[in-house]
């Protein structure tokens, strides 16, 4: 199968890339300078050119504080961006996978969210995520929309390396302990869009880990398992913080936890525990040292 996957030079890009080629398609990667998905025309050429049978659309505009004061940036690339990708997929036929975020919802819930509850995203970065959903609901008629949480992997920047940075240069660490949700190794996560793109069993999607933690419960955790796999000093000593000691311009939800109903509903595999991806991320960063303070 062709597979054309956008922003494949972003974290979650790199490795379904590298997972998909690995299971044996004809993967496309295309970064920026490959396809600008905020021009409809470059985006119909370069997606009719390769014609291919699917498209991972991973490429978005993630920088939830800058968002606050760049809408039209964040709406250019996440809502217009993905309504060029779906327009062009639909005219070569074929289905989409378009990567979305917990924070379509307004994270007030005492309960994990299910793919049906109803979205209520609280900063620009969600809705104009959320505008994406639409976009391919409204012109795609073979996709899937993904959404993940609290995303971790070998390349990139991310809470896993800042923490193990900050976990070796400073003595005291203040970790917010109000916030709750589900950790996401992204070899994991490529793992289940593999998987995914088999059937033909389209529609939302909730996949991340399973389990919940606090961002202060995840330090504890990305300590023990770098000490134990990877034999790093961690001197730091942690302490829990709450949210309102550390105000964003973008606001955080309190709760970022999805149920996978639909993972269920469909009787497909689920992602393993958050834990196992940690300790998993750590024994892939021990065979590449390289990658785990960029």
């Amino acid at each position: 199968m062709k597979v054309l996957v956008t922003g494949a030079n972003g974290q979650l890009g790199q490795d379904v890339t590298l997972v998909f080629a690995e299971a044996g398609h004809d993967v496309v990667s295309c970064g920026k300078k490959e396809l600008d998905i905020t021009n409809l025309e470059h985006c119909s050429r370069v997606i009719s050119s390769h014609n291919p049978d699917f498209i991972i659309h991973c490429a978005a505009y993630t920088a939830v504080d800058a968002a606050e004061s760049d809408i039209e940036g964040a709406y250019l690339v996440n809502a217009i961006g993905t309504r060029n990708i779906a327009i062009s997929a639909e005219k070569m036929g074929a289905a989409v996978v378009y990567i979305s975020t917990d924070y379509v919802f307004n994270g007030a819930s005492e309960a994990a969210y299910v793919e049906y509850d109803e979205t209520d995203p609280q900063t620009v970065y969600g809705r104009s995520k959320l505008a994406g959903e639409q976009m391919i609901r409204d012109f795609c008629s073979k996709w899937f929309i993904v959404r993940t949480s609290w995303a971790f992997g070998l390349h990139g920047n991310n809470f896993v390396k800042t923490m193990l940075r900050l976990g070796q240069e400073k003595p005291l660490l203040k970790v917010v302990n109000d916030q709750k949700g589900s950790p996401t190794y992204t070899v994991d996560l490529a793992q289940f869009l593999l998987n995914l793109i088999s059937t033909e069993k389209y529609g939302v999607y909730h996949a991340s880990n399973c389990g919940s933690c606090t961002w202060f419960e995840f330090t504890a955790a990305i300590f023990e398992e770098a000490s134990a796999h990877l034999g790093l000093d961690i001197t730091a000593q942690l302490q829990p913080c709450t949210t309102a000691e550390f105000p964003r311009p973008a606001p955080r939800p309190a709760n970022s936890t999805m149920d996978h109903l639909a993972i269920r509903l469909n009787k497909m595999q689920d992602l393993p525990h958050w834990r196992e991806g940690l300790k998993q991320f750590m024994l892939d960063m021990k065979q590449h040292p390289e990658l785990y303070l960029k």
